[in-house]
């Protein structure tokens, strides 16, 4: 399973520090490691000036052309006056190497967890979601992956039965329900007809939304891919299907004042739920040999997390054959 040729163990106080100093930013010696398992990423205090975050990049995982196609995205996004936190450039760069890891650094950006049950919020996420699908739509990434059935689910399964990660009692019954799941996930894609695949944030659920006095900023554009746009507005969702519905139409409102949504992506949903769920498994496998993961995710790879697994997706199997939510009060799709 390990795929990381150098580990993060490596990455000392030391190390981080001096990397910082090499691309001229004068550190104090102040150094808060933030939370993130994909990547290392810190707080570091400079010299008469505001801290920074650095992240350092899971080595192995994107190439130096994907990371850097993310950060011309994000400064696109940035240049336009969306709240998207792009790297700082230090002569012309943004991605720099110290000791074979990749670093970027970025201006720290505070804030809290979005208040949603005030009026407006999910309009006003809504109305910036629209705005970076926008500009999504005017381009295509050629280095980064694009979110489907194949990259999401049919190969993140491979990986999980190849390697032989399941109770011999559960690889039967997963094998089985995996290949139901992955069906009906077909037939919500078949549902939706030929919809549009533009540039993504990728990950754009709450946790990577910070809310100030001045309204929401987007974080860690890290999973950005080509995808449908739902993609990144299912996420944005929660509770029971009433209360996602009348959450859908909030956030729609601010939207469309951008972006044009197409209703029959809708039938997407509960399939991307699917591949997220599929897709999660194989990236804890693919990391397990990273002791990070092996302290945070102690419940991973055990009988209970596997029989949980079979029987989330079945519950989804389910799910992919109910209608799906409505576009608007007029309830078209």
């Amino acid at each position: 399973m390990a795929q990381t040729t150098i580990p993060f163990s490596n990455l000392s106080p030391d190390l981080i520090l001096d990397a910082i100093d090499s691309v001229g930013v004068a550190s104090d010696g102040r150094l808060l490691a933030l939370n993130s398992y994909e990547n290392r990423v810190y707080q570091i205090g400079i010299e008469d000036d505001s801290p920074i975050v650095a992240k350092f990049y899971r080595p192995n995982r994107w190439n130096d052309a994907a990371i850097l196609e993310e950060h011309q995205f994000v400064k696109i996004l940035a240049d336009a006056e969306i709240p998207a936190v792009a790297p700082i450039s230090i002569e012309g760069k943004t991605l720099f190497t110290y000791q074979n890891f990749r670093f970027s650094i970025f201006i720290k950006h505070g804030g809290r967890a979005p208040e949603l049950d005030q009026a407006g919020v999910l309009e006003w996420i809504g109305r910036f979601i629209g705005r970076i699908h926008s500009l999504g739509a005017l381009s295509d990434f050629r280095h980064r992956p694009t979110l489907n059935i194949d990259t999401f689910g049919e190969e993140p399964s491979r990986y999980l039965l190849n390697e032989g990660l399941l109770p011999k009692e559960l690889e039967v019954v997963y094998r089985g329900v995996v290949a139901q799941a992955l069906d009906g996930v077909k037939r919500c894609y078949d549902r939706a007809g030929d919809v549009a695949i533009l540039r993504l944030h990728g990950d754009c659920h709450m946790g990577n939304l910070l809310w100030t006095d001045k309204g929401p900023h987007f974080v860690d554009f890290d999973d950005s891919c080509m995808g449908p746009a739902i993609q990144d507005l299912w996420m944005m969702l929660s509770g029971e299907r009433d209360e996602m519905q009348k959450q859908f139409n909030e956030i729609l409102l601010g939207y469309e004042d951008f972006y044009e949504f197409n209703p029959r992506e809708l039938y997407l949903i509960e399939g991307l739920r699917t591949l997220r769920l599929i897709h999660y498994s194989a990236w804890l496998a693919k990391r397990w040999d990273d002791p990070a993961f092996k302290m945070a995710f102690t419940w991973f790879n055990t009988q209970h997390y596997w029989q949980n697994k079979i029987l989330e997706l079945r519950e989804q199997i389910a799910l992919m054959d109910e209608s799906p939510l409505v576009a608007g009060i007029s309830g078209n799709i």
